[in-house]
């Protein structure tokens, strides 16, 4: 099986899973449903997954999904800046409209308590990739500041999209996660901007 191949299973399986997570619940999901739903075969789902449980971190493939779905529609010549908060607004809106509650809480949690791979922090991830990729890129066009490194920006984005998230779940739901996203991250990172 080529990667892409493979690559495009494992992502069929996950969108599956959220999908039925979405609307009828964690506990109320069945692997085989998971299977039927993918259109895939329950050796493809244990091949990439132990059972249903290993599912919840895989929560951030579908955010990089949706990371590299907007990458493809932003112009060439939009601001680094500006990029970053469209990423944000348009992830939080998809966490919003697609991601219960939940299922959040659990995969924070599950990140805290695990002993394995903290898959929110791997920078091998397409998200952190991508991250890297814009702010070198608004570094380079003079549109954020040079004196601080690529890492400390993105680990600093990143830190805060965790906190929105974190606190929207604490405060379960009730205020849009995507509007205070817009209020609150430009706050966070405008001292990474060069004012002009």
């Amino acid at each position: 099986m080529s990667k892409k191949t493979g690559r495009n299973t494992k992502g069929r399986i996950v969108s599956a899973a959220w999908q039925l997570f979405y609307r009828q619940g964690y506990d109320n999901t069945t692997v085989e449903e998971i299977i039927a739903q993918s259109g895939t075969s329950k050796g493809s789902f244990y091949h990439y997954f132990e059972g249903k449980d290993a599912l919840l971190s895989s929560l951030s493939y579908l955010f990089d999904e949706k990371y590299e779905e907007l990458m493809d529609q932003i112009p060439r010549d939009m601001d680094s800046f500006d990029i970053l908060m469209l990423l944000n607004r348009e992830l939080f809106a998809m966490i919003e409209n697609s991601i219960s509650l939940d299922l959040l809480a659990r995969l924070y949690s599950s990140q805290l308590v695990t002993r394995g791979e903290k898959h929110l922090l791997d920078h091998n991830r397409i998200y952190y990739k991508l991250l890297r990729q814009i702010v070198s890129e608004g570094q380079r066009k003079g549109q954020l500041r040079e004196d601080v490194t690529v890492s400390e920006m993105v680990r600093v984005y990143a830190l805060c999209e965790r906190a929105l998230i974190y606190d929207w779940c604490l405060s379960e739901g009730s205020y849009s996660l995507m509007h205070y996203g817009q209020t609150m991250l430009p706050r966070f990172m405008d001292s990474f901007r060069v004012k002009v």
